[in-house]
């Protein structure tokens, strides 16, 4: 399992989250936001320990627009939680991993 987040885009955010048969984690980001460089490695740990039942993917903002303004991302990181192509969980901020982890486990079981 790949420990690199994938980049989601406008054009295949539908195929690649909505449609997903598993939760997807999504990370919304921009290249300026030191708290998302902080985060972008606790989320890359988690796809590695838990990309079987979680996907994790990220989007930059600056190049992606449409969907970040579709679902009220106003503040970055956001880490938008899809379970069945609806919006189940948005996390706004840098956490720790434990806190991520402890967020994301009701979706996934995971830790359990």
């Amino acid at each position: 399992m790949s420990d690199k987040l994938t980049d989601v885009t406008d054009a295949d955010f539908d195929t690649a989250v909505l449609a997903s048969d598993k939760p997807v984690v999504v990370d919304f980001w921009a290249e300026w936001c030191g708290p998302c460089k902080q985060v972008t490695p606790i989320l890359e740990a988690l796809a590695g320990e838990h990309g079987d039942k979680i996907t994790f993917l990220k989007m930059n903002i600056d190049e992606n627009p449409a969907t970040p303004g579709m679902y009220g991302v106003i503040s970055i990181p956001t880490i938008n939680v899809y379970v069945g192509g609806e919006l189940v969980k948005s996390i706004v901020g840098a956490k720790p991993k434990a806190a991520l982890l402890r967020d994301l486990q009701p979706y996934a079981e995971l830790g359990n």
